[in-house]
């Protein structure tokens, strides 16, 4: 019910087979590995920009000297 648009039941087993035909079973290993290192690498990313923004927001704003 959460999950619309989700493939569900044996609709995985349509896709697992597409990949197979496609990619062959020899390279599935190879994308998995991709993927999860792309997943890794966004992460990494993801959790950098987090505390860059965080010390942005900690940071004092600089003062106005002209007054």
């Amino acid at each position: 019910m959460f999950a619309i648009g989700l493939p569900e039941g044996s609709e995985w087993l349509w896709i697992i087979l597409a990949v197979v035909i496609l990619f062959g079973p020899r390279k599935i290993p190879e994308l998995a590995r991709s993927l999860g290192r792309s997943i890794g690498e966004f992460k990494r990313a993801k959790e950098e920009f987090r505390r860059e923004m965080q010390t942005a927001i900690e940071e004092k704003p600089p003062t106005d000297s002209k007054s």
